[in-house]
């Protein structure tokens, strides 16, 4: 989100938003600046601001433009880690976009790296969210 200008999202037809589960929902920027700490965090460029709640808080009015929200959380059932799909996915909503797909967590390991089955997940999870995209009305039903 820091590379992406919310104004850009114009004119966008389907929005895929996604982002870590910190502290059971979407990262603030106290657990981002925590996650740059960490040791098992190796993303190059970690964000520290602005996160997705402020992103998508600046995103142009939805206006029905399709939408898809997922996360990534630790392998624990989502009970005890949160998701911060949900969070992404209703604060979509609020803006006016139309979820076309339920919100989709992807597991990686205490040491932040994607589980190897997660792969096929996310290609199905994809598929499915192209297929949504070209015939929405079954939405997230």
């Amino acid at each position: 989100v820091s590379s992406i200008d919310p104004s850009q999202a114009v004119g966008v037809e389907l929005l895929v938003v996604g982002g870590p589960t910190h502290a059971h929902g979407m990262s603030r920027e106290s657990t981002r600046k925590t996650a740059v700490d960490d040791k098992a965090n190796t993303y190059a460029e970690p964000t520290v601001t602005p996160g997705l709640r402020e992103w998508i808080g600046e995103l142009p009015a939805g206006a029905g433009r399709l939408a898809a929200a997922f996360d990534t959380r630790i392998d624990k059932p989502v009970w005890l880690t949160g998701s911060a799909a949900k969070g992404i996915a209703r604060r979509l909503e609020r803006g006016g976009c139309r979820l076309i797909v339920r919100p989709e967590s992807f597991l990686v390991s205490t040491r932040n790296q994607l589980l190897e089955r997660e792969t096929t997940h996310a290609t199905r999870w994809g598929s499915q969210v192209a297929r949504s995209a070209r015939s929405p009305v079954s939405s997230t039903s």
